[in-house]
Parts: structure tokens; C-alpha cells; sequence
């Protein structure tokens, strides 16, 4: 018998499961080199982000920024339509002293009873703010141009802080060509978000929060933060400040003001020490639960959208009621019309509390006037007074704010209820007033 040198079949059988065993490890070991090599990739394009042309530090025309970033780019351009409705909102320009005449008398007195109107797109940032009637009443300082004006950070720098706030406005007016730009919130060359206004710095840094540790998450919030906020000029430099030093509620907001002892004016009908509140969607917004949930403003009205294999944010800034499906639906499940109806319920319950606060506000005006017709001292009008500036400056932080209660529908009408019973409250103290 002669022996053969074939590995016998259990051997081979070994020998087979041996170099599946080898070539598995060696295929593993390619597919994690390249995953590595990607995600090295995807890492490194993060951090520099893939340019056809260098951004200079000073570049604020969107369109030069476009060359590197289309997508961006052509949604920001969006914002140019200003045929868009919504039942509160919008990009239609509007009259709101012609919507809503009682706002005339509610503001008697000061700039915005002169011309207030609906804002349009980010695009006309600049073209508005120039346009606007209050110019020639209050003679606006340059502290105005803070959120109209990309050349803001620029002319800071050149002119510093103090002396930019204080200059007038129309002596810095021709300076001035740019609108909202990507220089607003984004770093040139590595297009991280980034803060670029003075006074939502010194605002955060007041309240001990340090902006160089943000998430990504809370700078899509912070971004915003810089203009749509309440605010007032300080001292005799004008410099734009937000009170926040005590919270950003409304009550919070009050106790700042009393403090410093501040009005913004004398109301022309009842003598009251006024406050105006601006456009306080972050204060307001910061009561709410999407606030509690990390929902950020981008999240919102710059929802992410894939373009092909590219995820991008939608630059065009709107109202979600035109993007249902990005906006609201990424986390709300129940269907469009459902959602449309839940948010037309808070703003027409907002709404309708507004003109009970407004007929509450004219009925406690009316009764200042006729005790100081009457001949009341100023001393027993006081309390009267006091109370008319706080049920006016809940009424407008609601009013004022560009969301009609949806921000945070709960608060909206917590702060116009007691703006209501301030209201009343003032027009029974005017009425003692008469009676002594």
C-alpha cells in the first residue's frame, strides 16, 4: 500500500476555516481604515470647509459668500419675497397703527405711535430701518443700526463702541448698504457661528454665562439672540443694552427698570413714566417648553434640508407655518392641518386677550385724563400712573413680540392677564383720584 501526501479531509477542512478566519480579519481591517479615512475626512471638512474662493475678514455681501455656499445662499435669498401671508405675520408689509388704531393713543406721545409697521424679510433689514417715519420724530442715534446694518462690527471697530452708539443716525446712515449678511453669524474662514454685536455679549457676560463654552445647539439660538431681543439705550451714550441682569421675565425686566429708575417716555395723554418694549422673542421664547427642551430658534425657522446627499440649513428665515413639514414635523407627528389648527388656537385666543388688554389700557387712559381735567395733584394721580406703565409694558412685550403668543402660549396669557388687572386697577386709582 503506498501513502499519499494529501491532507486528510478534517485537516483540509481546518485549513479552509483558517483562511476564511485570515481573509475576514484582513477585509475587517480595510473596512475600518476606511471608515477611519472618511470620517478623518468628514472631520477635516468641518473644520475647513471646502472653498472656491477665500472669504476676507471685512466681506459682506451674501453673494460672494454664495460662490462658496449656493445652497445657503439661494434659500437667504428667499427672504426677498414679501408676498407671503400668514394670519399674524409674514413678509407683507402692513401698517399695525392702521390694523390696530388703538396703538395711536397707547403710545401717545412717542415714535411708534408716528409709523409702526410689519416687518418684511431679513433681506430688507436695512431698506425698512432707513424708511421708517421714526427717524425724523425721536432722531435716532446710531445704536439703531445694530441689527439693521451688517457694517455695524466694522464701524464699532473703527469708531469704538461709545462713539458709534452716540453718533446720530443719519450721520452714519451713508455708511450703511448691507442688510442682514453671513458676517452677522458666521466666522469667514471656518463658518463656525459666531457672536458679533457688543451687546448680547455684555448682556451674557452679565448674567455669568460664558459664550466661549456654547454648543453648536445653543449658538443657533444665541445667533438670533443678538437682535431679537428687548433692549434700551443707556445713559447719555445711547449704549444699546439688554436688562437682563435679573432674568429675562417680564417681572424680571420691570425690576431692572425701576431700579435705575428708567422710562423711555412721558405718555403724552395721562403723564405716566413709560416703558416701550421692542421685539423680546428671545425673553419670551425662553419661558416656553421648546426653550426647556433645547429647541433652538434655527431649529424652527432654519430647519435642516437635504439638497441630494447634502444636509443643509434652510437659510430661508420664515415663519414655520410655510414649512409645516421641516418646521414641525420632524418632531411632532399629528398631520399638517393639525398642526396648523393648534397654532391658529394660541394666536387667536392671544389675539383676542390683546384687545381685552388694549379696551382695558383706553378705559384706565380715559380716566387719567379726566382727573387730571379735574384738577388732581400729580401726587394722587401717582399710583394710577405707576400702574398704567405696568399693565402697558405687559401689554406691548405680548403685542410687540412677533410671534402672537405662540413662542410661549402659557406665559403670553399669564403676562396679558395681569396686564388686564393692571389696567383696572389703574382706572379705579384715577377714579379715587378724581372723587379726593
Amino acid at each position: 500500500m503506498t501513502s499519499s501526501n494529501r491532507p486528510s479531509a478534517p485537516r483540509r477542512g481546518w485549513l479552509w476555516i483558517a483562511l476564511a478566519f485570515v481573509l475576514g480579519l484582513v477585509i475587517m481591517a480595510g473596512a475600518a481604515a476606511l471608515l477611519t479615512n472618511i470620517q478623518t475626512r468628514k472631520n477635516e471638512q468641518a473644520k475647513s470647509p471646502l472653498m472656491i474662493i477665500p472669504i476676507a475678514a471685512n466681506e459682506l455681501d451674501p453673494a460672494v459668500w454664495g460662490k462658496n455656499f449656493p445652497r445657503e445662499y439661494d434659500s437667504f435669498m428667499k427672504t426677498k419675497d414679501d408676498t407671503i401671508k400668514t394670519p399674524y405675520g409674514g413678509s407683507v408689509p402692513f401698517s399695525k397703527l392702521e390694523r390696530y388704531p388703538a396703538l395711536v393713543r397707547v403710545w401717545a406721545g412717542y415714535a411708534f405711535s408716528v409709523d409702526y409697521n410689519k416687518a418684511r424679510g431679513h433681506f430688507y433689514a436695512l431698506d425698512d430701518q432707513k424708511k421708517t417715519k421714526r427717524q425724523d420724530f425721536a432722531k435716532q442715534p446710531g445704536t439703531c443700526a445694530n441689527c439693521h446694518a451688517a457694517e455695524t462690527p466694522q464701524l464699532i471697530q473703527q469708531m469704538g463702541w461709545e462713539q458709534f452708539s452716540v453718533t446720530p443716525y443719519k450721520e452714519i446712515s451713508g455708511t450703511l448698504h448691507t442688510g442682514t449678511s453671513c458676517a452677522d453669524c458666521h466666522d469667514p474662514v471656518t463658518m463656525e457661528l459666531r457672536i458679533t454685536r457688543p451687546a448680547f455679549k455684555n448682556a451674557m457676560a452679565a448674567r455669568g454665562i460664558d459664550l466661549s463654552k456654547a454648543t453648536r445647539q445653543e449658538m443657533r439660538t444665541y445667533v438670533c439672540a443678538q437682535c431679537h431681543v428687548e433692549y434700551y439705550f443707556k445713559g447719555d451714550n445711547k449704549l444699546l443694552t439688554f436688562p437682563w441682569t435679573k432674568g429675562q421675565t417680564i417681572e424680571d425686566i420691570e425690576a431692572y427698570y425701576d431700579e435705575i429708575g428708567f422710562k423711555d417716555w412721558t405718555h403724552g395723554e395721562t403723564g405716566a413714566p413709560m416703558l416701550k418694549m421692542q421685539h423680546p422673542e428671545t425673553e419670551l421664547y425662553s419661558t416656553s417648553i421648546h426653550a426647556r427642551s433645547g429647541v433652538a430658534c434655527a431649529d424652527c425657522h432654519m430647519p435642516y434640508v437635504r439638497d441630494g446627499a447634502v444636509k443643509v440649513s434652510d437659510h430661508w428665515l420664515r415663519s414655520p407655518l410655510t414649512n409645516i413639514n421641516k418646521a414641525c414635523q420632524t418632531c411632532h407627528k399629528q398631520d399638517e392641518q393639525e398642526l396648523k389648527d393648534r397654532v391658529a388656537l394660541i394666536q387667536n385666543r392671544t389675539a383676542d386677550l390683546e384687545r381685552s388688554s388694549e379696551k382695558a389700557l383706553l378705559d384706565a387712559m380715559d380716566s387719567i385724563k379726566a382727573a387730571i381735567a379735574a384738577g388732581a395733584s400729580d401726587e394722587a394721580l401717582a399710583p394710577a400712573r405707576q400702574l398704567h406703565r405696568r399693565a402697558s409694558m405687559r401689554y406691548d412685550f405680548v403685542m410687540s413680540e412677533n410671534s402672537t403668543g405662540f413662542h410661549s402660549p402659557q406665559e403670553s396669557a399669564r403676562i396679558l392677564a395681569n396686564a388686564t388687572d393692571f389696567a383696572r386697577q389703574a382706572q379705579v386709582a384715577a377714579l379715587q383720584a378724581l372723587k379726593k
